[in-house]
């Protein structure tokens, strides 16, 4: 890594005016599967969460486990295997396919009433459920509630100005007791213009404080050489837990 400052030193950028009206569309999301530039999913799975693992279980069995923007991420996979209900959203039905394919897991498919042109993909075991739609049409169905929500890449990637929304959504999602795993990326938002888009702990503060305790887990050095094509010289993920208020 080119950046030689130590992790408290790296500036904050609190007048984040580069991403600030950044808009993706949910066709963009579907086009970087098609064009498979997706260099966010990770086939190994996420190491943070494999090293928090006992606190995100708790040593708790029968979980509901939400995954917001899902992907085809592997720990979906995981935790279906250690018993638990897996419940995913994806607006790539591509990304959807290709999990229950590289899982080597047999699946259905059903239109989602509430939602037209929607689709849900359940897993013959039937403790996988994926939706195929936006974010924020999820709330349309009754998904139930959940205990946990693994929320790696999708707070970072939902537009700036949808935040408080999305964070209203998982909020309302979740069962007394939840653990809500929450990873967030720094780096200089005036180099590369997301996503992922660069969020501020203050601005974690301002969605999360009032409903939720906030608890930094760690924060480590997630540069990689696929980076430089960003234009930037360091990038830091910061694993949060959020809890509820008692």
């Amino acid at each position: 890594m080119n950046d030689t400052r130590t992790l408290h030193e790296i500036k904050e950028y609190p007048d984040n005016e580069v991403q600030k009206n950044r808009v993706l569309t949910l066709e963009d999301w579907q086009g970087k599967w098609v064009s498979r530039n997706i260099a966010f999913h990770q086939e190994q799975g996420h190491q943070l969460l494999k090293k928090h693992l006992d606190t995100f279980l708790n040593g708790k069995s029968g979980l509901r486990i939400f995954f917001p923007l899902c992907g085809k991420a592997v720990e979906m996979r995981w935790f279906a295997d250690l018993g638990h209900t897996v419940v995913g959203v994806e607006i790539s039905e591509l990304g959807i396919r290709e999990f229950f394919t590289e899982q080597n897991l047999s699946y259905s498919e059903e239109p989602i009433a509430e939602i037209p042109g929607a689709k849900v993909f359940k897993s013959s075991s039937g403790n996988i459920s994926l939706y195929c739609c936006s974010i924020f049409d999820i709330s349309r169905v009754n998904i139930g509630k959940f205990d946990r929500i693994w929320d790696r890449g999708a707070l970072v990637a939902v537009n700036p100005g949808d935040r408080e929304r999305y964070v209203d959504i998982m909020l309302s999602l979740t069962r007394k007791g939840f653990h809500y795993f929450a990873c967030i990326v720094s780096y200089d938002p005036t180099k590369h213009a997301g996503p992922p888009f660069y969020v501020l702990d203050t601005e974690i503060n301002r969605l999360f404080g009032t409903k939720c305790n906030i608890n930094c887990l760690e924060k480590v050095d997630a540069f990689e050489e696929r980076h430089k094509s960003w234009g930037i010289d360091y990038i830091f993920e910061k694993l949060y837990l959020f809890t509820d208020k008692i």
